[in-house]
């Protein structure tokens, strides 16, 4: 059964507004050529691959080291650059990117089902100096999963002219 995006509980409407904003996040990077989505735009190290790379990261960060925790959480972000969010590796392509921002949500979504909507994350999260609950979690993916989404429609749009709805 189907659930209602209206009027479905707080956590199905958190939820799918979350994996809403998650598949279009891989639709609009799918299909772009390497050579499109490494391409820099402006000043930054931002491309669309490079965004994809960092929603990876905050995907694992969020719900894996966070909220349940883990030590170690593998992060793609090279500490040591100015640009380490975006910078890309030798290795990369753009569906082992894809694939591998699938299986983080996919991971997230799994924590996530652990743990109520006011459970706070393990760890203190140190710009906000506390430790927010999941729904604040949900709350802010949501938030920062829509921005990239918006930085990935102009960087289709100015790459190869693919306008979205």
């Amino acid at each position: 059964m189907e659930m209602d995006v209206e009027t479905g509980t707080e956590r199905e409407l958190l939820e799918a507004h979350l994996d809403g904003n998650r598949a279009e996040a891989i639709r609009k990077a799918t299909g772009l050529p390497w050579t499109l989505a490494t391409r820099r735009l402006g000043p930054s190290a931002t491309s669309a691959a490079g965004v994809l790379k960092h929603l990876i990261d905050v995907e694992r960060w969020w719900f894996r080291h966070y909220l349940d925790g883990e030590a170690n959480v593998p992060r793609r972000t090279r500490e040591q650059s100015p640009n380490g969010a975006f910078d890309l590796e030798a290795e990369d392509d753009l569906d082992s990117l894809i694939a591998e921002y699938a299986r983080a949500c996919a991971e997230s979504h799994a924590i996530a089902l652990r743990h109520d909507l006011d459970d706070r994350t393990a760890l203190e999260v140190p710009w906000l100096g506390r430790h927010p609950s999941l729904r604040w979690i949900y709350l802010h993916m949501i938030e920062e999963t829509a921005r990239h989404n918006g930085h990935l429609d102009i960087y289709r749009e100015l790459l190869d002219g693919q306008v979205d709805e």
